[in-house]
């Protein structure tokens, strides 16, 4: 069994042999670049005025959004008026944040467990290429054996959405890399689903803080990182979050290996901010329009 220690070491060691390894995916070119925005970022003000909240995104320069909330509806709105909404701003939206569904009453529509079927139809109806389980409360992920039927679970939600044109992919946070009974719960996720059904949205901020390395990561899971979250992490004991570009994470060294991990879309986001959240993502456009996407 690995554990945590071991399976970051084998990480390092993918790190190191960065130059030796070789696959298909060495070559495969990033889609666009496109600078997206994750928009539970501004969670307070879309919920509030979903229109105004994606103008003032749309004027920063983003031109892509992802998103999350979805309940039947998208920020209070059916799917093709949310659409409409986007195209007007010239907004796409490729990937959209989704729960487990295994809490409370069992039967929280929209999620991978319960409303499938119509959450990938509206998907469809408002462009989404990537659908992506965001998050896995803490009584549903208790056990190894409860990552393993969460595995099984997203094979099978990643075969309707392949049937549609969409990709199921699975976001990380630092939890899935703290070894449970000997196992790593990221690892067991990874080897339980079908590598074309799930794909991987890595959490930059939380794989680093868990202590992984992403470019190592990238190695390891060549082609299957096909969406980041583009979020820092400050210089501080607390590794808060911060702007993209004021933190500690080497952003620069990722996303020379984009092409390695199959990456197609990247989102900034920022859980918390010191003020508005307006300012903390204009700070990080900036910065990421001046010293990252000519590395793409």
């Amino acid at each position: 069994m690995v554990n945590r220690r071991g399976f970051l070491f084998h990480l390092s060691l993918a790190s190191a042999g960065t130059v030796l390894l070789q696959s298909s995916w060495a070559n495969t070119p990033v889609k666009k670049k496109n600078i997206g925005v994750q928009l539970y970022t501004v969670r307070d003000a879309i919920f509030k005025d979903a229109k105004k909240t994606l103008e003032q995104i749309a004027q920063m320069g983003y031109t892509e959004v992802e998103n999350f909330g979805y309940n039947g509806n998208f920020f209070g709105m059916k799917a093709a008026a949310y659409r409409s909404v986007l195209s007007d701003l010239q907004l796409g939206a490729p990937s959209g944040h989704y729960l487990y569904g295994n809490v409370g009453d069992k039967k929280n529509m929209g999620t991978v467990l319960y409303g499938w079927d119509k959450a990938i139809e509206d998907a469809k109806t408002i462009g989404q290429d990537y659908m992506v389980l965001a998050y896995l409360m803490p009584e549903e992920r208790k056990s190894i054996d409860d990552y393993k039927q969460i595995a099984a679970h997203l094979n099978k939600a990643g075969e309707a959405c392949k049937k549609a044109g969409i990709q199921l992919c699975y976001h990380n946070h630092d939890f899935e890399f703290q070894a449970m009974n000997g196992q790593v719960p990221m690892e067991v996720l990874t080897k339980e689903t079908d590598k074309d059904l799930v794909k991987i949205e890595l959490d930059l901020y939380w794989a680093v803080k868990a202590g992984v390395d992403p470019v190592a990561y990238f190695n390891l899971h060549p082609g299957r990182v096909a969406l980041w979250h583009v979020k820092d992490m400050d210089n501080t004991p607390s590794k808060n979050f911060t702007e993209v570009g004021k933190g500690v994470i080497d952003f620069a060294t990722i996303f020379k290996a984009a092409k390695k991990s199959g990456m197609q879309h990247f989102f900034v986001e920022q859980d918390s901010c010191p003020g508005s959240p307006f300012d903390s993502i204009s700070t990080s456009i900036a910065h990421v329009k001046s010293h990252l996407l000519q590395l793409l």
